[in-house]
């Protein structure tokens, strides 16, 4: 009786790796206290300096202390960015830093920890050496911190819309108009392909060195992050959006190339 073994492709191995890379994310606790974070977030921002800030005041001298005490949020999209006519890239306000760009911090911390622990467990030795090879980790890996990133700002978004109603700040959404905030979370989302790729990289570099790939990945953000309300205007169009998702595939696939090179020739353990 003659035997066969069947060979698995690419496709074959790539789909059983991310079927097991997304239950992994998705099924862990980090995820979703991360995400609950992103959405508690706005609504502490955006409730406690409006009330430390003031509202609108009623008189003149009211209002010049409101704007003495601190540079507070008077609309809920501040949260989310700011047209492009009003972007300044240095400026240190509290509107400006403490707002949804944020979170491109925060992704260092969710992709260095989710790929460390491969790596500190033995799971990715076992993976290797069993059934997945590198491409497939390095691609399944991408797509899934991806997903979770970008849920991410999605519980913000939702942070920042509760915070601004319950603070009673206007919706109004000025010269960017809704489809403007569309296409900017759309951007921000483009955008989230960029930074995860440069985690990525840094944590198949670091492999179970969790504050190596952290600090790595958090100086390239530092190196990035004026860059963002540029590209991530609140007035985005469907240009930000396509130039966002062009440079993420970019990046994934460049750097992806170089960080399955990397953990070909480095250690596992």
């Amino acid at each position: 009786m003659e035997m066969r073994f069947e060979k698995n492709g690419f496709g074959k191995r790539f789909g059983s790796m991310l079927r097991v890379d997304f239950r992994r994310m998705f099924t862990t606790r980090f995820l979703y206290i991360m995400v609950g974070i992103c959405l508690c977030m706005p609504v502490l921002m955006l409730v406690m300096t409006t009330s430390l800030g003031g509202a609108p005041a009623d008189s003149a001298e009211q209002a010049v202390a409101a704007e003495a005490a601190m540079d507070t949020f008077t609309n809920t999209w501040q949260a989310i960015g700011t047209v492009s006519s009003e972007t300044n890239p240095m400026a240190m306000g509290l509107t400006t830093m403490c707002n949804i760009n944020m979170l491109y911090f925060f992704i260092a911390v969710l992709v260095c920890v989710f790929v460390a622990d491969d790596f500190r467990s033995g799971y990715a030795k076992n993976l290797f050496t069993v059934r997945a090879g590198k491409a497939d980790y390095v691609a399944s890996k991408i797509i899934v911190c991806s997903a979770g990133c970008a849920l991410m700002f999605l519980g913000f978004f939702v942070g920042a819309v509760l915070g601004g109603a319950i603070a009673g700040l206007p919706f109004d959404t000025g010269a960017a108009g809704s489809g403007g905030v569309i296409m900017c979370m759309l951007s921000k989302l483009g955008m989230v392909t960029v930074f995860v790729g440069i985690d990525f990289a840094a944590s198949a570099a670091a492999r179970q060195k969790t504050w190596l790939s952290v600090i790595i990945s958090m100086v390239a953000a530092m190196l990035l992050y004026m860059m963002v309300p540029m590209v991530t205007p609140l007035d985005s169009g469907i240009m930000n959006v396509i130039l966002c998702f062009a440079a993420g595939i970019l990046i994934c696939v460049g750097l992806g190339a170089v960080s399955s090179r990397v953990l070909k020739r480095l250690s596992l353990v």
